[in-house]
């Protein structure tokens, strides 16, 4: 890791169910982190085209009235969009961690894009497990999903949401020695006061104790829900009690816990910065490293298997001798 990396964690509105409007805030936020010194810049899960909220609101029948519209703004990892936003990052010198709905074919995924300062698309990876009523809408990821990539700046990995709850999943990713870790949010909204797991105490808590426990400064952009949001999905004062509006809380932490940057409201669009120091985390691994001197692999251990998983595995064709050495006597 380099001595010292600024980075900036976005707390911001998505343009719902708009891709291209959608690009365009993407672009102007790298500018705005940018001109502010980040070296880095991640946003929040789902940033485009926003995370799907009538999934915690309705029935699915119900809910498939905006399955074509996000389905259709929905971008693709190879796509003029995401070649428009990798110029962003270019132009602005600046390293991109990018959540976002990922069309392949016919089916979807939670996903984020990490590309660097140059514009080259370092990776894409998908979420393992989405939650809950997620599986509604988005495919799964497999263990090539888990990915630390080794940047100018540091070693980043990057998850979203409820995979900050996985042990296995964290600690997957601390044994490949991750040093800056985006951990990105939707909006800390829903079921505000009915359901404290989706809290935003229990899942800035989860944010803080990655990097605690990994040893690794930690990123957390979060997304916001204002009233264009709320009434897009909510129809009935019940849905509206049920995704408030606010639920910004992106926080940026240090390796032994500190907090790195001052919150802005929760209502708030703008964008936290905080200046990385590498000998924090020397500092925080010489008292306990779970990967390593702090670790018991004669008791405990993970097995990890980081292989793609296709659906389609092609058999090799046989040679023409094989073919016509089995081939039927006499055309039987």
């Amino acid at each position: 890791m380099q001595q010292t990396v600024r980075v900036a964690a976005v707390q911001a509105e998505s343009v719902w169910l708009d891709l291209a409007a959608g690009v365009d805030k993407v672009i102007a936020l790298i500018g705005e982190a940018a001109a502010g010194g980040a070296q880095l810049v991640a946003f929040p899960e789902t940033f485009l085209p926003g995370y799907p909220w009538w999934i915690w609101l309705n029935s699915p029948a119900a809910g498939m009235q905006f399955v074509p519209r996000y389905v259709a703004n929905s971008m693709t990892r190879d796509g003029e969009e995401m070649s428009q936003i990798r110029q962003a990052a270019a132009e602005h010198g600046t390293h991109v961690v990018l959540g976002f709905s990922e069309r392949a074919g016919g089916s979807l995924y939670i996903s984020q894009a990490t590309i660097s300062d140059s514009g080259e698309l370092i990776g894409v990876r998908r979420k393992l497990k989405p939650t809950h009523v997620e599986r509604t809408v988005f495919g799964e990821g497999d263990g090539s999903d888990l990915q630390v990539r080794d940047t100018a700046l540091a070693k980043i990995g990057a998850l979203n949401c409820w995979e900050h709850l996985q042990p296995l999943t964290k600690y997957a990713m601390y044994s490949q020695g991750e040093e800056i870790h985006v951990g990105a949010w939707p909006a800390f909204s829903g079921y505000r006061g009915l359901a404290n797991a989706l809290s935003p105490e229990v899942n800035t808590a989860a944010s803080l104790m990655y990097a605690v426990e990994g040893q690794t400064f930690v990123v957390a952009p979060c997304a916001v829900v204002d009233a264009t949001t709320q009434e897009m999905y909510c129809d009935t004062e019940n849905k509206r009690q049920l995704l408030q509006l606010g639920g910004g809380f992106a926080r940026i932490y240090g390796p032994e816990g500190s907090p790195l940057a001052q919150p802005l409201p929760e209502t708030e669009e703008g964008i936290l910065y905080a200046d990385l120091h590498a000998d924090l985390i020397a500092i925080a691994k010489s008292t306990a490293d779970p990967v390593g001197h702090y670790s018991r692999p004669d008791v405990l251990r993970l097995l990890f298997n980081r292989n793609p998983a296709p659906n389609v595995v092609e058999v090799p064709r046989e040679n023409q001798s094989t073919a016509e050495e089995f081939a039927p006597i006499g055309g039987e």
